[in-house]
């Protein structure tokens, strides 16, 4: 059977871009599996179709694999804590909150908790490792280090569980190039968030990788 798998990174609202990557580049079909590296919300202008675009994938038996990303989980802080709404405001929680028409994360809808509570920090397949930032190199056991997998990225990893895996993240932005270039080098660690919500050089991308055939796609 030929299914693709694909990963894609920081999406931040920018739902135009995502529903021509899925739509018109993928053109996904129910036997491929798409893997989100997190950071669906936040200084983006329409976080709340990220959302509703994803959870319709899955009510519809897509394959989809939706990780944890930093902004859920400040959002999740906030959520569960009201001392942590500036943190979570300040970086870019005030436009999520206006795209969802609430002044209020005491008003979000249930889906939304319920999508956010049941993303996963990370996800293995195979050789790979897919999560939203990276993993603590330092520790026994990486899988173990939250926070490391929101907030913290690495260029190559030497612990022994991570050693042989291809680790694909996001969370900070790099040029094209890059990304292109760490696939072309077969690199053990691939970035891509291609900083799709910034309008500024190099950044302002959206890209996908298909990781049998290590295909690039990308939407400016």
């Amino acid at each position: 059977m030929n299914n693709r798998i694909y990963a894609i990174g920081d999406i931040h609202g920018c739902f135009n871009s995502m529903k021509e990557l899925i739509e018109n580049k993928i053109q996904l079909r129910k036997e491929d599996k798409l893997i989100f590296l997190g950071d669906y919300i936040d200084r983006g202008p329409d976080s709340k179709k990220v959302l509703d675009y994803i959870i319709e994938l899955q009510n519809n038996d897509y394959d989809i694999v939706t990780l944890l990303g930093n902004h859920e989980s400040m959002l999740l802080n906030a959520y569960a804590n009201k001392a942590e709404i500036y943190k979570w405001l300040f970086n870019g929680g005030s436009e999520t909150l206006k795209s969802l028409n609430i002044d209020s994360l005491e008003n979000l809808a249930p889906k939304y908790i319920h999508f956010f509570n049941n993303l996963k920090p990370y996800y293995e397949l195979d050789n790979f490792l897919f999560v939203h930032a990276g993993f603590n190199d330092n520790i026994e056991n990486p899988f173990s280090d939250n926070y490391t997998m929101l907030w913290r990225s690495k260029k190559q990893y030497y612990n022994p569980l991570l050693i042989d895996k291809t680790i694909i993240h996001g969370h900070s932005p790099v040029s094209i190039a890059v990304t292109q270039n760490q696939v072309l080098n077969n690199s053990n660690v691939i970035n891509l968030d291609g900083g799709c919500v910034y309008n500024k050089a190099h950044y302002g991308k959206l890209i996908a990788l298909e990781i049998k055939t290590r295909t690039i796609l990308v939407v400016e």
